[in-house]
């Protein structure tokens, strides 16, 4: 469904450009992601409102707009047989263009490392992470301008933010456009800028805010907020913020995709008669059975103890590897008896007494 621009910017269609300037203003100071920390749908809207007024306030595309939507807001496409300054520039060998408005300067994207815990990264966690970043200033409402004034519109590009030029070449006359060298293409300046972000519109601070790790993630992943990077100038769009992720190890389990992994030790006695023991997986303790005759390396399951699958409910499973310890550590008596039990099985074992001598008194 086609978008209506001015709806969003909650302007009338017959809004003047200084109008339609305040009314952004106003709604970008509204929805601006630092002022909505506990709202992620905020960032949406305010790139809905940066992009609306990114068409509204340029009288070329705002023209086009109003003729032909959306679909006629583009560069290239201002109307259904095409821009008659092209056409008529193709016969006296010229080129034509139409500026695009002023330039929206969006924020910068900012990077950041973050490490949480192995349990945290399986189960989710909700984590304060520090940023340095450019913040909307407070004085001035961002626009630069000291409080009490507005910025002006350039007189050299008539606040259109680029201006033509006619050139002679061999081809002809060519008409060039490029960004005005006065106001930098943003379509204003500033008389008396603001002593806190010298006409910037933000100034460079650090911040903290608590955000939300999922379940499932994992080392080397990336997390995208949207909207929680640099804010851009006077007022421009924020840029993204990128969460880099970094998993402590675990001191006995081992990751693979979706499964941990455990290697248990179990004695040579409850291999060979098996056991029922209390096993403490993550998500609480558990009854695992060992069979009689439990050779050393055999695999056991715990079906949907592992890792939730990220966006999804399922999970990976628990997988423990059962390793069967022989003593090293036997009395002299245990030894007899061992020797006994090899003899009665005809079994033939070391002679050698002194390997096998437990060092316990």
């Amino acid at each position: 469904m086609s978008r209506d621009l001015y709806q969003i910017l909650e302007v009338k269609s017959t809004a003047s450009a200084s109008e339609i300037k305040s009314a952004y203003r106003a709604l970008a100071r509204k929805y601006h992601p630092d002022a909505n920390p506990d709202n992620p749908e905020a960032g949406e809207r305010f790139k809905e409102i940066a992009s609306a007024y990114e068409i509204l306030s340029d009288p070329n595309r705002r023209s086009r707009y109003d003729q032909f939507g959306e679909t006629g807001t583009s560069s290239s496409h201002s109307s259904p047989f095409g821009d008659f300054s092209d056409i008529f520039s193709s016969f006296f060998g010229g080129q034509s263009s139409s500026p695009s408005g002023p330039r929206i300067e969006y924020g910068e994207d900012l990077e950041t490392d973050l490490e949480i815990g192995f349990e945290e990264a399986i189960f989710g966690t909700q984590k304060e992470i520090k940023v340095r970043t450019a913040v909307p200033c407070e004085p001035c409402g961002s626009t630069g301008a000291t409080a009490g004034t507005e910025p002006i519109e350039c007189t050299r590009c008539n606040g259109i933010g680029q201006i033509q030029e006619m050139r002679r070449s061999i081809l002809g006359q060519m008409l060039t456009q490029t960004i005005c060298p006065d106001c930098k293409g943003s379509g204003s300046r500033i008389s008396n800028p603001c002593k806190d972000c010298n006409g910037e519109g933000r100034k460079v601070t650090e911040i903290e805010f608590p955000i939300d790790i999922q379940q499932g993630v994992d080392h080397g992943n990336t997390l995208r907020l949207s909207g929680r990077g640099a804010t851009g100038r006077r007022g421009g769009p924020p840029g993204d913020l990128y969460v880099h992720l970094r998993v402590s190890s675990h001191p006995e389990l081992e990751r693979q995709g979706h499964d941990l992994r455990h290697r248990l030790h179990i004695p040579m006695t409850q291999a060979i008669f098996g056991v029922d023991l209390n096993y403490e997986t993550l998500d609480g303790e558990e009854v695992l059975s060992i069979a009689p005759g439990t050779q050393s390396g055999r695999i056991l399951k715990l079906n949907g103890k592992g890792v939730p699958h990220l966006n999804g409910r399922n999970r990976g499973d628990f997988v423990i590897e059962v390793i069967v310890d022989t003593p090293t550590d036997l009395t002299s008596e245990e030894e007899e008896t061992l020797r006994e039990y090899a003899s009665q099985r005809n079994e033939e074992v070391s002679s050698n007494k002194k390997k096998m001598r437990s060092r316990r008194r």
